[in-house]
């Protein structure tokens, strides 16, 4: 799959979740919800992570990386937080805000500009490429189970690109 084509579909994947969540009425479902939605970020921002940004970094490209990189640093510590709390906790709806409008910033940020100057970057051969790399660190995140159990060791620093 082409690199681009398969976060978008993460995108809309995770949009669907966070409606999901406002129909959520429990806080049971609410949790499971959370949980879904926080695997999805956690594989989301490790393929980006490993593959993705460092494989398009440029001088064109690179101030957008760096902040797309402290962007999911503030979404993994919201998550982080929000895996400390029930979903009857008074602060939980309150964080799941905060989480859904970081990320739909960093979509909008992503799909706006970032993927554009790629596609303009790349041929569809090296973005198939690279897709192949990204399903492939995927599957094995979604093997290994609860992708996201590493991320509260990933809320110190931003990561490299």
């Amino acid at each position: 799959m082409n690199a681009i084509a398969m976060l978008k579909h993460q995108h809309r994947e995770v949009e669907a979740l966070f409606n999901q969540m406002h129909k959520a009425r429990t806080a049971g479902a609410r949790c499971g919800v959370f949980e879904r939605i926080a695997d999805a970020l956690a594989v989301h921002a490790a393929i980006e992570e490993k593959h993705f940004y460092p494989s398009v970094k440029e001088r064109t490209t690179e101030a957008i990386l760096l902040e797309s990189a402290e962007e999911h640093l503030a979404i993994k510590r919201v998550i982080a937080d929000l895996m400390r709390l029930g979903g009857d906790d008074e602060t939980f709806a309150a964080k799941i805000k905060v989480l859904e409008d970081e990320v739909f910033h960093h979509v909008e940020e992503e799909e706006g500009d970032l993927f554009p100057r790629v596609e303009r970057m790349f041929d569809d051969e090296a973005l198939e490429s690279l897709g192949e790399a990204m399903e492939e660190t995927q599957a094995a995140l979604l093997r290994a189970g609860e992708p996201r159990r590493t991320v509260p060791s990933e809320t110190e620093r931003a990561a490299s690109i």
